[in-house]
C-alpha cells in the first residue's frame, strides 16, 4: 500500500542528507581516532573530527532554523504510539545535534585545545581550561554521541520498516528523488 505523499523541501532533504553523511563521518572518525597512540596522524584526524563537529552545529542551527520556518509534509496515517515514537525521536535527534558537538567543544576548550575551523577560523573557548572538566566533558560527549548513533539506527530501521514491510511510502518525502 502506497500512500501519496507531499515531499520535504528540497533544502531540507539536502540539510537531512548533508547532516546524516557528517554525522557518519565524525561518528566513524571519532571512533578510530579515540583508540589510536599519539602520532601526527592521530592529531589530524582530531581536527577533522572537530571540524566535522562544527560544521554539523552550524548545519543543525540552519536545518532547525528551516523547520521552524517551513511547514513539514503532513504526517501519514499511523498508531498513535507510532506518532509519539517519531516525535519523540526526532526532538531527541534535534537536542544532539547540538548537544553533541557543544559538548566536544567545551571538552576540547577545557583540555586546552583551542578548535580553528578548517584551520582558518579560530573559534572562542567554549568554557575555561580545567582539566576536571574537560574529563567531564570528554565522557558526555562519548555519551552523547552513542546516544545519538542509537537514535540514528533507530531512525533508519523506522524507515525502512515504513519503506520496506509497511510500503507506505514514508521515505519517498525525504529521498532526493521521488523516481
Amino acid at each position: 500500500m502506497s500512500i501519496t505523499q507531499e515531499r520535504y523541501s528540497m533544502p531540507a532533504i539536502v540539510l537531512h542528507w548533508l547532516l546524516a553523511l557528517m554525522i557518519v563521518i565524525a561518528f566513524g572518525v571519532g571512533l578510530s581516532m579515540s583508540d589510536m597512540p599519539l602520532s601526527p596522524q592521530r592529531l589530524k584526524l582530531y581536527n577533522y573530527h572537530k571540524w566535522a563537529g562544527i560544521t554539523i552545529l552550524a548545519l543543525s542551527a540552519l536545518r532547525l532554523l528551516w523547520r521552524l520556518t517551513h511547514k513539514p509534509p503532513p504526517e501519514p496515517p499511523m498508531p498513535t504510539w507510532q506518532r509519539l515514537a517519531a516525535q519523540f525521536t526526532h526532538f531527541a535527534l534535534y537536542a544532539l545535534f547540538f548537544l553533541v558537538p557543544l559538548a566536544g567543544w567545551a571538552y576540547s576548550s577545557a583540555a586546552g585545545f583551542p578548535i580553528v575551523w578548517f584551520g582558518v577560523l579560530p573559534l572562542p573557548d567554549f568554557v575555561p581550561v580545567d582539566k576536571a572538566l574537560a574529563e567531564l566533558m570528554k565522557e558526555r560527549h562519548g555519551m552523547l554521541a552513542w546516544a545519538l548513533a542509537i537514535l540514528v539506527v533507530g531512525h533508519i530501521g523506522a524507515a525502512f520498516q515504513h519503506h520496506f514491510i509497511l510500503r507506505d511510502g514514508l521515505l519517498n518525502r525525504m529521498k532526493p528523488s521521488s523516481k
